[in-house]
């Protein structure tokens, strides 16, 4: 099979158009079609669905596209061995994490990464979903439970809690709770159960919500929690990692709080020799050793 007309094939799937697919190979609408008309032929089958909203792929269109993406994949794997034959530390590093963990304890510490290593291009991708390392839609993933995917290897960080926290002013206007049904004469801010999030901390705010709270704010991410707990709208439900960034933060409620949460790093078998990979697992370890030792310190103080 003529390799050329296959990445042209892949190019067509995955933008749905000859004309966008064409605009990224750098050829005209016709040499495009071309090829695919090539490719039909040679298969002896048709691969789209052509109509005016643009192209759809067959169920033969859609098995090729498969083997496609497994193709592209793969050689995305052998260019990043290829890379980190080399001796400096470079090139793009696709990491995954959630939104809270990513917006409020990783990001926040990434200048001392590009300090260290200034050619790095790390693509920081925040979502709830847990993406597919295997499949290389990402290259190293930071998860609140252990993943469960085959041939990954896998390292526990640390381990979190959820808790509640306030603001001084809110607490000073609206006086602090000393037991736990006293929440139902405060707001609370928290994520929706409908939203996705670790089952810990799920578990506590339904325990929360037991106690006919008269008011709440539901946001999706921990991100727009701490929005709302700094700007004195209620008591959050938050992970105590935040406290060392947000040292004005008061815990209420201390003996109420989730489960242990496990902080997982992993990444594929095979970028095990990663000089990348390794770089932002021995970042991340440190910084987690320097996290530790802040909170020491502050409970000590």
């Amino acid at each position: 099979m003529d390799w050329d007309k296959l990445r042209i094939f892949h190019a067509v799937a995955d933008a749905g158009s000859l004309t966008h697919a064409g605009d990224k190979l750098n050829l005209s609408q016709s040499a495009v079609s071309r090829q695919i008309r090539g490719l039909e032929e040679q298969l002896n089958t048709n691969l789209f669905h052509r109509h005016a909203r643009g192209l759809i792929l067959t169920e033969q269109g859609e098995l090729l596209f498969d083997a496609t993406v497994a193709m592209s994949k793969r050689l995305d794997t052998a260019a990043a061995r290829i890379r980190d034959s080399e001796e400096e530390v470079f090139g793009e590093l696709r990491v995954t994490t959630t939104t809270g963990f990513g917006t409020l304890w990783l990001a926040p510490r990434l200048p001392k990464l590009y300090e260290k290593y200034p050619d790095l291009k790390v693509d920081l991708m925040l979502e709830e979903r847990v993406l597919d390392l295997p499949m290389r839609e990402a290259d190293v993933a930071i998860r609140m439970k252990e993943p469960s995917q085959a041939d990954l290897v896998r390292k526990k960080l640390m381990m979190i809690k959820m808790c509640l926290y306030a603001s001084p002013t809110y607490l000073a206007e609206h006086g602090t709770p000393q037991r736990i049904e006293d929440m139902s004469e405060h707001r609370l801010i928290c994520q929706s159960t409908e939203s996705d999030q670790v089952n810990a901390g799920l578990t506590l705010v339904q325990q929360l919500m037991m106690h006919d709270v008269r008011s709440m704010l539901t946001v999706n991410n921990y991100f727009g929690v701490l929005q709302g707990v700094i700007h004195h709208l209620g008591i959050g439900v938050l992970p105590d990692y935040l406290t060392e960034d947000f040292p004005d933060l008061v815990q209420v409620l201390p003996d109420t709080e989730s489960a242990d949460v496990p902080v997982f790093l992993a990444y594929p078998e095979e970028l095990r020799a990663s000089k990348r990979v390794a770089a932002f697992k021995d970042f991340v370890q440190d910084e987690i050793i320097t996290h530790r030792k802040h909170l020491r310190d502050r409970r000590s103080e």
